[in-house]
């Protein structure tokens, strides 16, 4: 068994042996799985990009939910104060009505 290889003949002098252990690539179906890859990559992207937009679409709507809240809380606490002040005077009135109403009966 030989464990280098020799040339047997004068022409071979010329060429290059070591590529005989080298890995050999076969490009169809490497660039095949290349591609599909790629293609999987860009899928899962295009994927993830949408949901990114529809989480963003979903905070600015959520914020914008709760600013108005923010404003109507303080317009229903406004309102509930000036409802308050005007039932005093409502009182305040009639209290006044009534000792008309006895000063007139007199």
């Amino acid at each position: 068994m030989k464990d280098k290889r020799t040339y047997d003949k004068l022409k071979e002098h010329g060429e290059d042996m070591t590529h005989e252990n080298e890995a050999k690539i076969k490009p169809s179906t490497d660039s095949l799985t290349i591609t599909t890859l790629t293609d999987q990559y860009k899928a899962e992207l295009f994927k993830y990009k949408q949901r990114e937009a529809e989480h963003i679409k979903t905070k600015n709507q959520l914020d914008g939910t709760k600013q108005i809240v923010m404003e109507m809380a303080g317009t229903i606490k406004q309102i509930h104060t000036e409802n308050e002040n005007y039932k005093a005077e409502i009182s305040r009135l009639r209290e006044e009505i009534q000792l008309l109403e006895l000063q007139i009966k007199k």
